[in-house]
């Protein structure tokens, strides 16, 4: 019997000897950072390849959060979803505003746009939804009551790279898009992350703000932070957009084999693809109904950890449940019941390009019983 562990995701790695070759260019040139020409190749290469006008590098994933909040001078109250990674939150927080925690939709994961006006109040000034687990939110409802009430929108979209709804890439809606390319993510350069634009006025200014607000050799114009991406990491970027596709592709079929094994469980639900959308396949969350099922949550996914089967329970707890947060009036349990169940109810299951057959066959012979 194969005891070997399966992780939750595994980075997807360019070939080495690729690598190395673009490594030598790198060592001959000198220039390892700084927009170098891996660089520039690799914004215009993801520009183009997520049907973007724009698109700034970051060294993380972290990092575009707090600069988009910074650039569009979001001060006061920012309305968002507790149900996501913390970043989300404490680039906020970071900024100086005021989280402001509004409940999400269960057959997306994120925030709930009939719950959005109810939290506006005169200090509201920006909405910052999050695409969870790549599935787009109602982008339209949202821009429709930022519309109203002169918000700005950002978008936490980590998850959703080379998300599109009918043909049209969702990160260019809302004012800002942020990405993350952490080694977990469907595409990674290690760390890194992207900020996606819709006007070149915009980039130039996102791209002094991650360079200590330098607009030349002697002149600062904004107060800004280091944030910029080296050369080694363009380049691993430039090879790994080379295999993206072919990693979505194995996913997509990991993706199929789950729901075809799970649908006729009792108590586990899981996410169809969405009509007209282009998924990533980054996440594969399930839903666990305690009482049709016959076992918690938590009982599965430790079962599944002594069998070296590893789940993720993201996103549990909620980001209104820590320290920093759970005095805010909108981090109430109350306030978040859909959050609040879905928290306690998902697992993600191990998802990515390297899953063999008998990887999926353990893991789901653990679940279907």
């Amino acid at each position: 019997m194969n005891n070997n562990t399966i992780t939750v995701t595994s980075p997807l790695l360019p070939n080495l000897d690729d690598f190395h070759q673009m490594l030598q260019e790198i060592w001959d040139s000198k220039w390892i950072t700084n927009n170098g020409q891996f660089h520039k190749q690799l914004e215009q290469a993801l520009a183009e390849y997520l049907k973007v006008p724009y698109i700034s590098l970051f060294t993380n994933g972290t990092l575009p959060l707090l600069t988009a909040l910074q650039a569009l001078r979001i001060t006061g109250e920012v309305i968002t979803t507790p149900y996501s990674f913390v970043a989300t939150t404490h680039s906020i927080w970071w900024n100086g505003c005021k989280p402001v925690f509004v409940d999400i939709e269960e057959s997306t994961c994120g925030i709930d746009p009939n719950k959005i006006e109810a939290a506006i109040t005169p200090k509201t000034t920006a909405i910052m939804p999050v695409h969870c687990y790549g599935k787009p939110v109602n982008m339209d409802a949202i821009q429709a009551i930022a519309d109203k009430y002169g918000l700005k929108v950002i978008y936490d979209a980590a998850h959703a790279f080379g998300v599109e709804v009918d043909g049209k890439s969702v990160l260019a809606r809302g004012d800002m898009s942020t990405l993350s390319f952490h080694a977990t993510k469907v595409y990674n350069t290690l760390e890194g992350g992207a900020l996606i634009v819709k006007d070149e006025a915009t980039k130039k200014r996102i791209d002094y703000l991650k360079n200590f607000g330098f607009a030349g050799e002697t002149e600062v114009v904004a107060p800004g932070i280091n944030s910029k991406v080296d050369e080694v990491r363009a380049a691993y970027g430039l090879l790994n957009l080379k295999q993206v596709d072919a990693a979505i592709e194995k996913r997509h079929q990991v993706a199929i084999r789950y729901r075809e094994a799970l649908r006729d469980v009792p108590g586990i639900r899981f996410f169809d693809d969405m009509p007209g959308v282009r998924h990533n396949y980054s996440y594969f969350p399930i839903f666990i109904n305690a009482e049709e099922y016959g076992k918690t949550r938590d009982q599965l996914y430790f079962e599944m950890k002594e069998k070296n089967v590893l789940g993720r329970r993201y996103f549990f707890p909620l980001i209104s449940t820590f320290s920093t947060y759970r005095g805010l009036p909108s981090a109430a349990p109350e306030n978040l019941p859909v959050a609040t169940k879905i928290a306690n109810e998902v697992i993600c299951l191990p998802m990515h390009h390297e899953l063999s057959e008998e990887d999926i066959n353990r893991v789901l012979e653990l679940i279907v019983k």
